[in-house]
């Protein structure tokens, strides 16, 4: 990940207003879906680059996800704007200050809640969220699996429910949603995961398009711009 954000800042450049790029992701949430970022671009961002991040994600999320009206969180460790260290109470002061549907912080056990449509953090905390998100299915996943051997009723119930098993494993397949786009570079980029599979990279590819058809580097600069 490293390796690409380096080489894709070096050879298409900054955005205009942009200081560091940020990778986003799509993630599922009780009402639709969000978009968290930073996941791992940006591991020592200042305040600044974090209301970058929301400008960014706030264009990308009206222009890629269809949501006119995009509100805007930031990652905290408590609801209240007193909440975190400067860096934190920086940030919310910035974004506060200058994004309309900014709606405060969000708490750690609301990122799936769909309480905000864009969630801000750094790249280290955020590569912590992401880390944890996907041990966390694939512990629960093994689990599931073992309680449901033990019983044959759990068995015959797992059955009836296949469709809908099925439904909730695609939801949260890293494979659906192809990749995460790298956001404040000159240009489309697109980081996959290590384990990708064809169909993964096939949905890559078709996400980096829909970005394209939606002109969301248009929209970013005007954002930024106007910010």
């Amino acid at each position: 990940t490293g390796a690409v954000v380096a080489a894709s800042a070096f050879n298409l450049g900054m955005l205009e207003g942009v200081e560091r790029p940020a990778i986003g992701l799509v993630i599922p949430t009780l009402k639709n879906f969000s978009f968290l970022i930073d996941v791992g671009a940006n591991t020592e961002a200042k305040p600044e680059h974090l209301l970058q991040s929301a400008l960014m994600a706030s264009s990308y999320a009206q222009e890629v996800l269809d949501l006119p009206k995009p509100s805007v969180g930031l990652l905290n460790i408590g609801a209240e704007e007193t909440k975190g260290s400067g860096f934190e109470k920086e940030a919310y002061k910035m974004m506060e200050a200058r994004l309309p549907n900014f709606i405060g912080n969000v708490e750690a056990n609301e990122v799936y809640t769909g309480k905000a449509d864009c969630i801000i953090c750094d790249g280290f905390v955020g590569n912590i969220v992401l880390k944890i998100s996907e041990g966390l299915m694939e512990s629960a996943g093994a689990l599931l699996k073992r309680e449901i051997v033990k019983s044959p009723i759990a068995i015959l119930g797992a059955m009836l429910m296949k469709a809908s098993l099925k439904e909730f494993k695609k939801l949260v397949d890293y494979s659906e949603y192809g990749g995460a786009p790298l956001l404040g570079v000159n240009g489309f980029v697109m980081i996959s995961h290590g384990r990708s599979s064809p169909k993964a990279i096939k949905n890559a590819i078709r996400a980096t398009m829909r970005e394209i058809e939606h002109n969301v580097m248009d929209a970013m600069k005007k954002e930024i711009a106007i910010k």
